[in-house]
């Protein structure tokens, strides 16, 4: 079934008593427990149906009733609207109040005589449609990439209805299926609705989407017993009760649809996933930034308006606070975030990364704990054989050997464990079994017995009798044996033995590991080349051993963890497995295990208590999806970047609650819809390479921010200085909107930037506090310089009267701009810069080709139209002492700040 994005609705960060949520009402757990314990005619007689189906009217009736079967979504939104969101930028929305305020000022309010102006609107107008343009282009073409894809995918089921008087059985679109339709049930069928099995021949279901257990699940049409206990979890394991979103593995069935759409399991996991997302860490960190700024513009633009208006025009000093405020805004952010965004997403997709949500590579950088799951993440997906143990727990070949003559001779749908044995035994070897052996007969197996045979005759040996070769659940094997095989003889299986056995399984299925045993017997060839063989034949048995299976560990997990973990990102597995599987695997991968909490366990926790011990916890197992959206919020509580891995139904909750959620392009629908991230490949590997993205990336958006403020407070600050002890106004206002402008288009080639090292090697979070005081310890540093350059116009070259003004504001433009620029090559790097660090060739293009403009700029007609003038040439030694103090000083200055704080970006 196609479904649309949904997103889970995340409670506020923080601590409250928890309270259990249930995905299932109480109605709806009592209509199932009622369905799982009637037979097959008081299940067709509840649904109103029979055995041969519905009929036309009853599906049109029920149709107009519950309608189409689908699970709550929500529609893409139509272009304008996700256009229109791009504007939400905090930033954005800044520039579009100054944007109005300059658009009355220099339009509206235009003096007659000089006429409108529109350099300063067009100027800020530009910046805004740029970044909103790339914006809503990247995030748009993701979408209609995704409906794309899902549109080409289309379901159908196997419904048996009555059409007049005929049994008609046809294949449907799931969404057609209503409460009472009998479906068929095959290998490799999706299960259409919630359904109760009412024929089951060897059925088994995955359920892993929904579970989590990597294992199937048999399914039955045994009645079952009333539970009082029935809920959310155990409503899984009812062996008469199929659900929609999971899978037939094999065998084949009959079933009666209970519920459709919203009222589905699947659909009641939905219902609490809601159209908005929690905030991230980078929301938090860009609307903290925002803040920030906006108190700052709060207190000096309306205290530079008001000098400026009380000692000169007030006109002009309105002009000028705004001038000022835009000065104090990172106009270009959006437009350099986007930049950096899609240059990170770019260099992730060529690594098999696709990304949905730009802010997911910054918050990738950010992430500081990775919940993961366990099944094709730390493991091959797939159930290998571990080993091939005779009686006492040895090693034995002839174990393995056996084993391949049952899984290559039986007929039934060969199972991933059946396959684990060919592929272990390899083809060679399999090519001699198949010339050796010849098959008479076999019993197929079934859930009753829980075990298979064959029988073969062998080549080679004349004695006349036929080989039966067994294997299957432990308990049902050795109930068929009399003795045991070990060392070449048989001896009687008396209790001691039985004991040992009991504990080397014990010790083996604590160790994470699925165990099969393999008996044999023989008896009197037959006189052709078939025999009759009965379930009757699978008695007086030889257990002769062993096979021990595990879904592997990836080559790449263990490395993955390691490299993660020494970058700052901690590894948990978040699974719906049990708790001796996820144990085991996490221990082979290198996480911790002394601490293991099971959803049974998570509900007595309330959430004082799961934040106390969500740290120390590396695995979590048995949990449904609520809880797994519990252990993230948990994770930020305590202040942690979450990502969540997952590609199940019952993941979807938890990968809306992360910081960034990822999944994989395998993955069900609502998962996929439910990430930031897709993965082309469920690797570790892969992530680990993303992380180190995100935080370049983030490292040059921090870049811009701490540069352009620290500088641009610098500048305002000299600004109010000037304002309260000149005579006219430092610079002229459209003069300072170019230099902020000409400033911030060199910035524009920071995301191709070179990153340190350093800061690549642990989790880089928005800190406002550490913003604060890189702002308020470089800022003023700019200051100082530019007071000495008041000074110099001022004292050296006589620029001390409004009608030297121009040469006053000429000389700070030339220094400002210049300084402003240059200094970002000594804070984007901690290092020397030049020495020990370089930037990248775009960025010194573009800086030094700022610094030209500032040169050249008061000699051409366009400056001197703005009211600026030549310097004269004894100007230019005093700027190269004033640059080289100043970067000097800087220097020093950062050396303080990293000495006393820590760190610098």
């Amino acid at each position: 079934m196609s479904t649309s994005t949904v997103r889970f609705r995340a409670p506020e960060r923080r601590k409250n008593k928890h309270t259990s949520r249930k995905l299932l009402d109480d109605s709806q757990i009592r209509d199932l427990r009622a369905y799982s314990t009637v037979r097959r005619a008081g299940v067709y007689s509840r649904l109103g149906t029979s055995e041969t189906g519905l009929r036309p009217n009853q599906v049109e009736e029920r149709w107009d009733r519950h309608g189409p079967n689908e699970v709550r979504h929500d529609k893409p939104a139509p272009a304008l609207l996700q256009l229109l969101r791009m504007f939400r930028n905090p930033f954005v929305l800044i520039l579009l109040g100054l944007l109005a305020v300059m658009a009355i000022t220099d339009i509206v309010w235009a003096d007659p005589a000089d006429g409108p102006s529109y350099e300063g609107v067009i100027t800020i107008g530009v910046m805004v449609t740029v970044s909103v343009a790339l914006r809503f282009w990247q995030e748009y073409r993701s979408g209609r990439a995704a409906e794309t894809l899902k549109s080409m995918v289309s379901t159908t089921a196997t419904v048996t209805r009555t059409v007049g008087t005929s049994t008609v059985t046809t294949e449907l679109p799931i969404d057609r299926i209503v409460p009472g339709d009998v479906v068929q049930l095959a290998a490799g069928d999706m299960i259409p609705a919630d359904v109760r099995v009412v024929r089951a021949k060897d059925l088994q279901v995955d359920q892993s989407m929904l579970s989590g257990e990597s294992a199937p699940a048999e399914k039955t049409a045994t009645v079952r017993e009333a539970q009082s206990d029935l809920d959310d979890r155990n409503i899984l394991d009812v062996d008469n009760l199929a659900f929609l979103g999971t899978s037939v593995v094999s065998g084949s069935g009959t079933a009666v649809v209970v519920a459709t759409g919203a009222n589905t399991y699947f659909g009641a996991m939905t219902a609490g996933l809601a159209t908005e997302r929690p905030e991230t860490g980078f929301d938090i960190g860009v609307r903290k930034v925002t803040f920030l700024l906006i108190r700052f513009m709060a207190i000096l633009v309306p205290a530079i308006f008001v000098i400026n208006g009380l000692t000169k025009d007030w006109g002009e000093a309105f002009l000028f606070g705004v001038v000022v405020a835009v000065g104090l805004t990172p106009e270009m952010l959006p437009l350099i975030v986007t930049a950096n965004l899609a240059k990170g997403a770019v260099h992730m997709a060529k690594r098999k990364v696709i990304v949905k949500n730009l802010n997911a590579i910054q918050n990738f950088g950010a992430m500081d704990v990775l919940c993961t799951d366990k099944t094709g993440t730390l493991t091959e997906d797939r159930m290998a054989l571990h080993a091939q143990l005779d009686v006492r727990g040895a090693d034995d070949l002839s174990v393995l050997e056996l084993a391949a003559v049952n899984s290559a001779f039986q007929t039934g749908l060969r199972n991933p464990l059946d396959t684990a044995i060919l592929d272990a035994l390899g083809d060679r070897e399999a090519e001699v079994v198949a010339d050796r052996y010849a098959v008479r007969d076999e019993m197929p197996f079934d859930f009753r017995r829980r075990r298979m045979s064959v029988v073969v005759g062998e080549q080679g040996v004349h004695d006349g009798t036929d080989l039966v070769v067994t294997k299957g659940a432990v308990d049902e094997v050795i109930g068929c044996c009399t003795e045991v095989l070990l060392e070449g003889r048989r001896t009687e299986l008396d209790v001691g033995t039985v004991a040992g056995i009991e504990r080397l399984v014990a010790a083996e299925n604590g160790r994470g590991r699925r165990v099969l045993a393999v008996a044999t017997r023989r008896f009197a060839a037959s006189p052709g080349d078939v025999r009759e063989c009965t379930v009757a034949d699978e008695t007086g048995m030889t257990l002769v051993g062993f096979l021990t299976f595990l879904d592997a560990p990836k080559e790449s997990a263990a490395p993955a963890v390691a490299a993660l973990q020494a970058g700052g990102t901690a590894v948990k597995v978040v699974t719906g497995d049990n708790e001796l599987v996820a144990v085991t695997v996490s221990a082979q991968v290198g996480l911790a295990t002394e601490t293991v909490v099971s959803g049974t366990q998570l509900d007595g926790l309330d959430d004082d208590a799961l934040d106390a011990l969500v740290d120390a916890t590396a695995v979590f197992a048995r949990v449904d999806p609520l809880q797994k959206a519990r252990i993230v919020e948990s994770l930020q509580r305590r202040g942690h970047t979450v990502g969540f891995l997952g590609d199940g139904v019952n993941d979807a909750p938890a990968l809306r609650a992360a910081d960034v959620g990822i999944s994989v392009d395998t993955a069900a629908d609502i998962a996929r819809e439910s990430a930031d991230i897709i993965l082309l490949e469920k690797d570790l590997g892969v992530l680990e390479h993303g992380v180190v993205e995100g935080r370049r990336t983030f490292g040059n958006i921090m870049k811009y921010i701490k540069m352009t403020t620290s500088s641009q407070f610098g500048n305002v600050f000299s600004m109010l200085v000037a304002s309260a002890v000149l005579p006219f106004l430092p610079m002229i206002a459209m003069v300072a909107l170019i230099q902020n402008l000409i400033y911030d288009l060199s910035m524009l080639a920071i995301p191709w930037d070179r990153v340190d090292r350093e800061f690549t090697e642990k989790p880089r979070t928005w800190e406002t506090g550490s913003l604060r005081r890189f702002i308020l310890f470089i800022g003023p540093i700019s200051s100082i310089f530019d007071m000495t350059t008041f000074a110099l116009m001022w004292f050296v070259f006589s620029a001390n009267s409004p009608e030297h003004a121009a040469l006053f504001q000429s000389g700070w433009f030339i220094e400002s701009l210049i300084s402003q620029t240059l200094i970002v090559h000594m804070i984007r790097t901690q290092r020397i810069p030049f020495v020990q660090s370089r930037a990248s060739w775009p960025v010194l293009l573009t800086t030094g080709s700022a610094c030209l403009f500032a040169l050249v700029f008061p000699f051409t007609g366009l400056g001197q139209s703005f009211g600026l003038v030549p310097l004269p040439w004894t100007y230019f030694p005093w700027l190269i002492v004033t640059l080289v103090a100043y970067c000097a000083v800087t220097l020093w200055a950062k050396h303080l700040f990293i000495r006393r704080f820590g760190t610098w970006l």
